[in-house]
This record gives structure tokens, sequence and C-alpha cells, in this order.
């Protein structure tokens, strides 16, 4: 193969890399626990985040920090899960890549 032909391959390769990545941005993820419910974006942006203040007692402010964690995390590892499903062909098991 040559020089050229590689560098054609390498280039079709980083597009499609990019188009993957773009894809991923554009992808909304919803985590949830008990009274909360976090949206966030394939940059990990969070662009919701809900309190159903109707089912929590107003004195359990510590139990709804605690499901916002737990939410978040869940809307974030969804990102990473999906991140390395359409990437990881491309980085081969490097992890930390994306």
């Amino acid at each position: 193969m040559n020089i050229q032909a590689m560098m054609k391959q390498a280039q079709k390769l980083q597009k499609d890399m990019m188009k993957e990545k773009n894809e991923i941005d554009q992808t909304v993820f919803e985590g949830k626990s008990s009274f909360v419910t976090v949206e966030v974006n394939g940059k990990k942006e969070i662009l919701k985040f809900k309190i159903d203040c109707d089912s929590l007692d107003k004195d359990d402010i510590e139990a709804l920090e605690d499901m916002a964690v737990v939410a978040l995390n869940e809307a974030m590892g969804k990102v990473d899960k999906l991140t390395e499903q359409k990437l990881g062909k491309y980085t081969q098991g490097m992890p930390g890549l994306f």
C-alpha cells in the first residue's frame, strides 16, 4: 500500500470518527433516581434537571442531594457507554481517548 492510499484511508477514518462523535454529542441521555430526573447531552452538559417535589418531604434535602448525584452519574455513564460502543472500534480498546 502506498503512502497516498494510507493517507486517504486515515482521512476517511478521521471523518467517520468525527461523524460518530457528532452523533453522540447530539444525543440526549436521561438519568433517574427516585425523585430526580436529569438529561445530559453527549458532551456531558446538563440540559435538564427536574425534582418531583410532590413526592418529597421538604425536610429530606440530604437524600435529595444523594439522588441527584445518582441520577447525574447514571446519565453520564450512558454517555460513556455509547461513546465506547460507537468509537471503541477506532481506538481498539484504548480507553480514555474520547
